[in-house]
């Protein structure tokens, strides 16, 4: 049996006894209620009829036992009696003298005759309400005194209500207590079959063991996912998050915290308000997310947003170690073809005999002549990792058509702490100064007349143990109009389909980065018409100094 017929069942069983217990009880203190109903009716009646003036005469000059029934038969009494009968209702009433003599009765032979039932407490001035039986049958009957102008009991007024009326008001109550019960019983039955349906609605048509199940079964696979999951439902409240989402979105509050209060970027916040199965890519801290999101419907309603978060942070290191080793390939298959070409020289100038030339040319082939190809001022750079960076990088943007330069400023002395925070900087700033100072294969070429050389100065200096990074571009500058755009997750002028997620991730992962460590990345000059754009990044503690002199 499904759980919500079993539900329904109970709550009809529940109505059902309820109404039940309610209905015996009103049943058990009916008859009761309409006996003392009645009862009060008749000491009303009895009371009106001792309290008439002419009552109180006639009983007065009626007493002891000599009492001529013809004469009362027709007399006011028999009259006074039978009407207030006729117009109340009542069984009977009768009316006696103080020896308990009928003065007026509904049978007229019973006139002159003693009552039925003892009168002594009503002729001792005292009001009688009992149910007893007398010639009319039983009834439950009341008896008031009936007094003379000097208050003293001259008769009394017995009025009765029979048993069988009671009986049929009785009946009649309990048929409309009864038809009352069947109409609330109906009308619980409506709202169990109603809530039946609501909860069928609810729980989509599931029973209790399948969303036991269900609920088994999600939790199991959403915190073994290695992507992330974060669903909200239509009022802004998260109501499923797993342990990946956690940890790639830095979430930390329970489910049933209103979205708003997460602390999620805007870039986020934009694809979770709007369905999107184009992947965004944003960042979180140090992490770089691939972002979706799309809406979930259920029987035509609306339940919600589930986002979907992939870790892209290891894809974005990986690319930039494949770069630096592409750039490094190119740059060491170039030197072959070079290496290869200068020994041919060489050679040939000794096969001849030009010692000296062929002295001059080694000289400019180990950077101690002119035209040198050596990265000027590089060995101003004694920490190892910055230095084979720069010169790969070098290598890259001569590949590039750009000529990488340091400035004369460049010193950097000591260790690097955590070189990937420090090359992940200068990386992206260098590659950004490359993009933008790179001359266009399908446009003017550089060694045309009036064509701007293709340069990228970088500038490294070190502070204690913060290191200190300019580099300026000979590109066009910064295409917004607000220069700090290009910190802005995915601002970039470049399109590449390529790239899941799209580009310009590159200065917010490293400013994210710079700011984590309590450093930043500024735009010093935003570049134009006077030249191309100038940033500056500082990286404090990245440096050892101990037992670096200075």
């Amino acid at each position: 049996m499904r759980l919500r017929t079993q539900v329904l069942l109970l709550q009809l069983v529940v109505i059902a006894i309820s109404l039940g217990v309610g209905f015996g009880l009103v049943l058990s203190g009916a008859d009761d209620r309409v006996r003392d109903e009645y009862a009060q009716r008749a000491r009303a009646i009895a009371q009106s009829v001792a309290a008439d003036q002419q009552v109180r005469s006639e009983v007065a000059a009626h007493q002891g036992q000599q009492l001529d029934r013809a004469g009362l038969a027709n007399g006011p009494l028999q009259a006074e009696a039978v009407a207030v009968q006729q117009r109340t209702g009542a069984l009977f009433v009768v009316i006696g003298n103080d020896l308990g003599l009928r003065l007026a009765h509904p049978e007229v032979g019973e006139l002159g005759k003693r009552v039925s039932t003892d009168p002594s407490v009503v002729l001792a001035g005292s009001e009688d309400v009992n149910t007893d039986r007398g010639t009319l049958g039983e009834s439950v009957r009341a008896k008031v005194p009936v007094f003379d102008d000097q208050r003293r009991v001259v008769g009394f007024v017995s009025v009765g209500v029979s048993t069988e009326k009671l009986a049929s008001e009785t009946r009649r109550d309990a048929v409309a207590t009864l038809l009352i019960a069947l109409a609330a019983l109906g009308v619980g039955a409506v709202g169990s079959v109603l809530l039946a349906r609501r909860w069928r609605r609810l729980t989509l048509g599931l029973e209790p063991d399948e969303l036991t199940e269900l609920v088994r079964e999600q939790g199991a696979v959403l915190h073994s996912m290695a992507d992330g999951v974060l669903a909200v439902d239509t009022t802004g409240v998260v109501r499923v998050v797993n342990d990946t989402a956690r940890r790639l979105l830095d979430v930390t509050a329970p489910v049933g915290t209103p979205v708003d209060t997460l602390g999620l970027s805007p870039r986020i916040r934009g694809v979770l308000d709007v369905p999107n199965d184009v992947p965004v890519a944003a960042t979180v801290g140090d992490r770089v997310v691939l972002l979706t999101s799309h809406r979930v419907e259920a029987d035509g309603r609306d339940l919600g947003m589930v986002l979907s978060v992939i870790d892209r942070t290891d894809v974005e290191r990986l690319t930039r170690e494949v770069d630096s080793i592409k750039s490094m390939s190119t740059a060491l298959r170039a030197q072959r073809h070079e290496t290869a070409n200068r020994m041919h020289v060489l050679a040939g100038l000794l096969r001849h005999g030009h010692t000296d030339e062929a002295i001059s040319y080694l000289d400019e082939l180990t950077g101690a002549g002119t035209r040198g190809v050596r990265l000027d001022g590089l060995d101003n750079i004694a920490e190892p990792h910055l230095h084979a960076f720069l010169d790969a990088k070098a290598a890259h943007a001569r590949e590039r058509g750009v000529t990488l330069r340091l400035g004369d400023q460049t010193w950097v002395a000591g260790a690097l702490r955590d070189p990937v925070v420090a090359t992940t900087v200068l990386g992206n700033l260098v590659d950004n100064a490359i993009d933008a100072s790179a001359p266009d294969p399908a446009g003017v070429d550089p060694s045309a007349a009036g064509a701007v050389p293709a340069v990228v100065e970088a500038e490294l200096i070190t502070d204690g143990d913060t290191l200190l990074i300019t580099v300026a571009d000979s590109g066009p500058g910064i295409a917004f109009d607000d220069p700090e755009e290009i910190f802005a997750e995915g601002a970039t002028t470049k399109t590449d389909p390529t790239v899941p997620g799209g580009r310009g991730m590159g200065l917010a992962l490293a400013r994210q980065i710079s700011r984590r460590i309590g450093g930043d990345i500024r735009v010093a000059d935003p570049g134009g018409e006077s030249g191309g754009a100038v940033l500056v990044a500082q990286l404090p503690g990245v440096l050892e100094t101990e037992g670096v002199l200075g």
